[in-house]
């Protein structure tokens, strides 16, 4: 009964708040321009793949130069 209350309030606050405070700008704003679709797309899917490419190479690449032992 508590959980439900405390996430139905949760909910109801995040609901009940707006984004109007974003409309204004502070005073040190100094936003850059934004990123174009292939930026955006390299910086947040193409980077991560090659890392994880890469780690993953290199935790294999003990394993590889072992071969089979019998």
């Amino acid at each position: 009964m508590r959980a439900g209350a405390v996430t139905a309030a949760a909910t109801l606050m995040m609901l009940m708040s707006s984004p109007a405070m974003a409309v204004t700008r502070d005073d040190g704003d100094n936003p850059g321009s934004g990123l174009s679709v292939a930026q955006t797309l390299g910086l947040f899917v193409l980077a991560p793949l090659v890392l994880f490419a890469i780690i993953a190479g290199l935790v294999m690449l003990p394993s590889l130069g072992k071969g089979k032992k019998k």
